[in-house]
């Protein structure tokens, strides 16, 4: 027995110590845009840092600011805004600071994105810029025989019933941009007066007998075209990949008017209980192959330009990265809305409306 006890007592201990060494799986919790949390990339990261990835996705921006304000903060770890409420969502203390030594790959993204005051407050950074992108034109190529000038054609009478547009504020301004409210600066599309709303309420109106629906998620505009229900639509370049891979014949195109598009940023939440996992996460997520990845699923640019290494060069000139510049020309990014409740009346007006 004498003899017994020592061994008894080694294996216990030895039990408790391979118990002790075994790392305890924790779930990272994000809320972000479609296409942000594909198993293409996520899997490496949930691999090597025996973990679990768990996302919710949005609709809108103003979605997700009524979620960080309405008690469900704690319930995220990561968040994608995009540069219409990043600025809003930094200022009113719903993030984190970033410890940028942790993410060397920061240094790495677009100088451009970087340097935009969106995410800094107080000599602070809280976001890092992930992909950006135009809110483009999207038709079925068996309708048209060319891309569609201008976003005047989805007022013609011939397709009534046949457009859909994105159930969010984007779409006031494209039609203000319709109306010039964009000339000769297009920032002021995000500061219209109450004239120039009621007049892009109005010609919403006019546009209501062709709109087969609201779409409010990218999945839902992919099966309104594939189920033939429109045949032209504003969208996002993810809806242009998604259709052209279940081979339907989908054209995307900025027409004269340009386009207004976003840049997305990923953030951590100030209630993350994971800040250290969430830091490790938003720099693998910015690394120059995950972005790679990213694009591959998403049809987005990507905010750190080395991934285009690892591109061909069919997929490089798709995304505009020889040409960038001129490229972001044409798209006026998002910008916060000081009167964003008044914006938000207006469309639900405009929806509401019969």
């Amino acid at each position: 027995m004498r003899q017994r006890l020592p061994i008894l007592i080694t294996a216990a201990l030895i039990l408790l110590a391979a118990t002790s060494c075994k790392k305890e799986v924790s779930t990272l919790s994000l809320l972000v845009w479609e296409g942000y949390a594909d198993p293409i990339f996520i899997q490496d990261f949930e691999s090597s840092h025996n973990c679990k990835i768990s996302a919710s996705y949005m609709g809108s921006s103003d979605e997700l600011v009524a979620k960080l304000r309405g008690g469900s903060a704690s319930n995220y770890d990561v968040i994608s805004p995009s540069s219409d409420v990043a600025t809003m969502i930094t200022q009113a203390n719903l993030a984190a600071p970033l410890d940028l030594t942790k993410i060397p790959s920061y240094q790495q993204t677009s100088g451009r994105l970087r340097n935009m005051p969106l995410v800094r407050n107080n000599d602070k950074v809280y976001g890092v810029p992930f992909t950006w992108g135009p809110n483009p034109l999207l038709y079925d190529t068996t309708i048209f025989s060319k891309a569609p000038e201008s976003w005047a054609i989805f007022w013609d009478p011939k397709y009534k019933g046949k457009i859909s547009v994105w159930d969010e504020l984007s779409t006031l301004y494209m039609a203000a941009q319709i109306l010039g409210y964009d000339k000769p600066d297009p920032s002021h599309l995000y500061n219209l007066t109450d004239e120039e709303l009621e007049n892009v309420k109005k010609k919403l109106l006019e546009l209501k007998p062709n709109i087969r629906k609201f779409w409010s998620t990218g999945g839902e505009l992919t099966s309104l075209f594939q189920n033939h229900e429109v045949v032209a639509a504003m969208g996002w370049p993810l809806m242009t990949n998604q259709l052209r891979a279940a081979k339907f014949p989908i054209g995307e195109t900025i027409p004269k008017e340009n386009t207004t598009g976003w840049i997305d940023h990923l953030m951590i939440t100030a209630a993350s209980e994971h800040k250290d996992l969430a830091t490790d996460f938003l720099e693998y997520m910015i690394q120059a192959q995950t972005q790679k990845k990213v694009t591959d699923v998403t049809g987005y640019d990507p905010a750190n330009a080395s991934a285009a290494q690892y591109m061909t060069e069919d997929q490089k000139k798709s995304l505009h990265l020889d040409d960038v510049d001129n490229y972001m020309t044409r798209i006026y990014f998002w910008q916060q809305v000081p009167r964003r409740a008044k914006y938000t009346e207006i469309w639900n007006e405009v929806k509401a409306a019969q």
